[in-house]
């Protein structure tokens, strides 16, 4: 495998990785399926290790997996980066904004910082490459320049790194439909007991979910908690039965689950957007803010 194949099979295994899906991961990349899946066995078969549990409900990272995804991330992401500094040296064109953004944020307002972010120059109309990851990830990716600027949970360890103000995204809790808390009026946090909680990896970012676990305690509540990869997992599991989670998807018609409403303050997801020490990030940084503080209220 030369050194181009591994950089491409590698960027099929980071989006793969993030959709949890390979039919999705093909569609984001513009291919079909059958040589995606070729490709991620063939940087298995270079690395000597499963990277990618395949199941009928799809993707899973393995042990292995997981501890190299960061790692295949800077390295698409320095590929992209090399290449578009090639192209402005070239060409004169002028390079994109990368930036990342926490799996917690919903899509349509990652939707919208993007459209923020592309219109940010009113002189020029601005490429934007957008990348999902943990807030560990996301915060070591800025500290090395790989990503321009991100959006994060908070708390999170921040240092060597510029931010902006706390801002709060309103968070609902989601229940089985035939849940008792689904149906009440006016639903209490122990109506919750016996429900397992649904939640990112500790690792994502410990300083947030350590927070969030001891605000259920403090509650009155300490339930077990099962990791769910993303939002769509978390939804999956809360369908099945059994479990409960938090998300920023509004109140939408979807069978097996429901919305509450509680611990409206306590629950908002509380996000900074960062960027390294001394980078002149002005508009960038202030498009996200915009967004973010418009999706808050």
């Amino acid at each position: 495998m030369v050194a181009m194949d591994l950089v491409r099979h590698l960027n099929f295994f980071v989006a793969v990785a993030e959709e949890g899906h390979f039919g999705n991961a093909a569609a984001r990349l513009g291919m079909t399926q059958p040589p995606l899946s070729q490709g991620v066995r063939r940087l298995e078969q270079r690395l000597g290790t499963e990277l990618v549990h395949r199941s009928a409900r799809g993707v899973g990272l393995t042990d292995a997996g997981r501890q190299l995804l960061p790692r295949a991330r800077l390295l698409v992401s320095d590929a992209a980066r090399f290449e578009d500094e090639a192209r402005r040296i070239a060409g004169g064109h002028d390079a994109p904004v990368r930036w990342g953004v926490t799996h917690g944020l919903g899509d349509d307002v990652v939707v919208r910082c993007v459209h923020a972010l592309r219109d940010a120059d009113k002189a020029r109309i601005t490429r934007v490459v957008t990348t999902t990851a943990t807030t560990t990830e996301l915060v070591e990716s800025v500290r090395t320049g790989s990503l321009d600027v991100a959006v994060v949970e908070h708390p999170a360890l921040l240092t060597g790194l510029d931010s902006g103000p706390v801002l709060k995204i309103r968070r609902w809790v989601v229940v089985p439909e035939d849940h008792p808390a689904a149906i009440a009026k006016k639903a209490q946090v122990r109506m919750l007991r016996g429900l397992i909680l649904a939640a990112g990896p500790r690792s994502d970012n410990p300083p947030a979910h350590d927070l969030f676990v001891d605000m259920w305690r403090a509650r009155g509540l300490d339930p077990e908690v099962v990791v769910s990869t993303g939002p769509r997992d978390l939804l999956v599991r809360v369908a099945a039965g059994g479990t409960f989670g938090v998300t920023t998807t509004p109140p939408t018609p979807m069978p097996g689950v429901s919305w509450v409403d509680m611990l409206r303050e306590e629950l908002a997801l509380r996000l900074r957007i960062v960027w390294r020490s001394g980078a002149d990030l002005g508009l960038s940084a202030g498009a996200l803010d915009r967004v973010l503080l418009r999706a808050g209220r």
